[in-house]
């Protein structure tokens, strides 16, 4: 009687086992949402239900990745706490390594697309650290997650996933061998899909886009996707500013998009440090700094970094840890 339990037991726990095992082992291929995309990439792009099958029995929810995305925003840094993490002698020697190796493509990109090569550098030294760190996730995983279980900005994810099965399509890239970040970023400099199939360009003229690995792709994608937002070659990105006036502070502009001409920021109280066009429209914000409150002129080109990441802290990083980069290149040549 006790042998029969026993046995009893022992097949209810495999069973249980199995179906653990294969709730987490579920894969996309019959979802209902994965379905309707489906018969979008079959109607609008001439997928084949064979193909899109083979992909999506290979994506699976994951939840990490939800956690991750749902996890609650960290307590936002003033600059003083936040510029140390990315201006690091680590991180600034790495970068001057990483341009001697890839002098001639920074310089080409610099040639070809009037982006200075410190601000590619640094781009890609503040994304993956050069490489070191491109993310862990399945980009088919992550976006299929986020596309199929993130109500919250599944439209946007969802559009990412049609990206990114078009790239791979393109690239003739198996889309579960690729790795990226837990939004679906890929590569050196981190590129969402929708990103590389508009901005990523061939830069080293193999006839492949590749940015996982290929430091010249990268670098010309990031030259790229700078011009391409706007970036003016040749000119500043960021200047310090004073005020006159505590009235002066009226001129700040609250977010990323220019509110103000320099012009009209002068009238209010505001002086450049260096010399800006009257009628350049600039972004005025103030930092807490190190020594105290920062006030900063962000220009046209500030603007273009922003668009890479929607964050004043982060455009500012960006800039000064290539304005490092570049005077300590200079100095070992």
């Amino acid at each position: 009687m006790v042998f029969t339990t026993g046995k009893k037991l022992l097949a209810a726990v495999l069973v249980s086992a199995g179906m653990l095992a294969g709730a987490q082992a579920a894969d996309y291929a019959r979802h209902p949402l994965a379905l309707e995309l489906m018969a979008e990439m079959r109607d609008e792009f001439g997928f084949t239900e064979e193909r899109l099958q083979q992909v999506f029995a290979l994506a699976h929810k994951q939840q990490g990745i939800l956690d991750a995305i749902s996890r609650p925003a960290e307590r936002v840094k003033p600059w003083k706490e936040y510029r140390p993490i990315f201006l690091t002698r680590q991180r600034i020697d790495k970068g001057l390594q990483f341009w001697a190796e890839n002098e001639e493509a920074l310089a080409r990109a610099e040639k070809e697309y009037g982006v200075p090569a410190e601000f590619i550098v640094a781009i890609i030294g503040v994304e993956t650290f050069y490489g070191g760190n491109t993310g862990r996730y399945s980009v088919l995983d992550a976006l299929s997650t986020l596309a199929f279980d993130y109500p919250p900005r599944a439209p946007f994810f969802r559009g990412q996933l049609k990206q990114f099965l078009l790239l791979t399509r393109e690239e003739q890239l198996e889309p579960a061998s690729l790795k990226g970040s837990y939004a679906g970023a890929m590569g050196l400099p981190q590129f969402m899909p929708g990103s590389f199939r508009a901005y990523a360009v061939d830069f080293n003229g193999d006839g492949r886009i590749n940015i996982w690995t290929d430091a010249e792709d990268a670098i010309g994608s990031v030259a790229n996707y700078f011009i391409e937002h706007g970036w003016q070659p040749g000119q500043k990105v960021a200047v310090p500013a004073t005020l006159k006036n505590e009235q002066a502070e009226q001129g700040l502009t609250g977010g990323l998009d220019p509110k103000h001409s320099m012009k009209e920021l002068k009238a209010l109280g505001w002086q450049a440090q260096q010399k800006v066009a009257g009628k350049t429209r600039v972004t005025a914000f103030r930092f807490d700094g190190e020594s105290g409150v920062e006030y900063w002129l962000g220009l046209p080109n500030f603007q273009a970094i922003t668009r890479y990441n929607r964050s004043e802290m982060y455009a500012m990083a960006v800039t000064q840890l290539a304005e490092t980069l570049a005077s300590e290149f200079k100095e070992t040549r």
